[in-house]
């Protein structure tokens, strides 16, 4: 049986492979920094599957964690210079390929979908092929192994050092923003555990107007915007206004369809994706990688469409949810 912790491994290998590149690129002065960030990436890929059997303790990936975002909040990372192909050979090798430079790309969902429907039922020995629970995932993870062979096959590479130095690269240009999304999508389950949404339901529910419908829309709405912004995912502010105004007040008091009020609420929330710096992956780490002179140009063009959507979605759910 193909176990899910395997893949898990296989990513923190290459997490710790390129951080010991990082640490011996002298063109770097923050290598030993970036170096240590990566390290700690990939070390804890490999130590949580200790954690989840009850092997080991939590302790070190929450130490782990805080020492990350020490070394990102202070600036001890940075960019060396990757020893990869050179600007010349990708364009060369881009204009000879074309279109088909997409095929690696869209190996991954396919491999990903053989997996997660065809191979989901397969055994061997008596056992599932793929861990029950992780097709999925393993799914990815093989699709994105399938991705890599045939990229280096059709760019005719045979060093393996070189895509191991193109994903350092990017690690680099991204930096710490990559892992933002994960540290706040936690965050918003940290927030839900601990009563936050509980509080915030009880303020709107003595602030808010008994029986007026469409201002509690425009507060869950609006909510899940400025909460999003804060927070930088919607994923992390679901739970926390979901609990306070969306199912007690719209479906519970006012008998809203629970499946409009809240897919609405969700894209109620991802207009504040659009303008908040905090959804690095989404507004920070493209400037980055393209190397635009304004950083916060992204968010810039996104904030008229975030606002005529945050109203078309305070009337659609006003007019479909209940």
């Amino acid at each position: 049986m193909i176990k899910a912790e395997w893949f898990y491994w296989l990513v923190g290998l290459s997490f710790l492979v390129m951080a010991a590149q990082m640490f011996t690129d002298r063109s770097n002065p923050r290598r030993f920094g970036t170096g240590a960030f990566w390290g700690l990436i990939g070390a804890g890929f490999v130590y949580s599957s200790w954690v989840v059997t009850k092997q080991a303790p939590a302790a070190p990936l929450g130490v782990a964690v805080l020492v990350m975002a020490v070394l990102a909040g202070f600036g001890c990372t940075g960019r060396g210079t990757p020893r990869t192909t050179t600007s010349q050979e990708r364009v060369a090798g881009a204009a000879r390929l074309g279109n088909k430079l997409f095929v690696p790309a869209l190996t991954i969902p396919a491999v990903a979908m053989v997996c997660a429907v065809g191979l989901k039922h397969v055994s061997v020995g008596g056992e599932p092929l793929l861990q029950e629970g992780s097709e999925t995932i393993l799914g990815l993870g093989l699709g994105a192994v399938v991705a890599l062979v045939i990229g280096m096959i059709m760019l005719r590479e045979k060093r393996l050092s070189v895509p191991v130095q193109a994903g350092r690269s990017m690690l680099e240009a991204m930096g710490w923003a990559m892992l933002l999304p994960q540290m706040l999508a936690t965050l918003g389950a940290i927030f839900q555990v601990s009563g936050v949404g509980t509080q915030v339901g009880r303020l709107a529910t003595a602030v808010l107007p008994k029986d007026s419908l469409y201002v509690a829309i425009v507060v869950y709405c609006v909510g899940m915007f400025l909460f999003t912004i804060i927070m930088g995912n919607a994923f992390a502010a679901f739970p926390v206004m979901t609990a306070a105004v969306g199912w007690p007040v719209l479906v519970g008091h006012f008998d809203g369809n629970p499946a409009a009020v809240l897919a609405i609420g969700m894209l109620a929330g991802f207009c504040g994706t659009l303008i908040t710096p905090m959804a690095a992956n989404f507004n920070i780490v493209p400037a980055a990688l393209l190397e635009l002179k304004d950083q916060y140009g992204p968010i810039k063009a996104q904030l008229p469409t975030a606002g005529v959507l945050l109203g078309c979605n305070v009337v659609f759910m006003a007019l479909f949810a209940f």
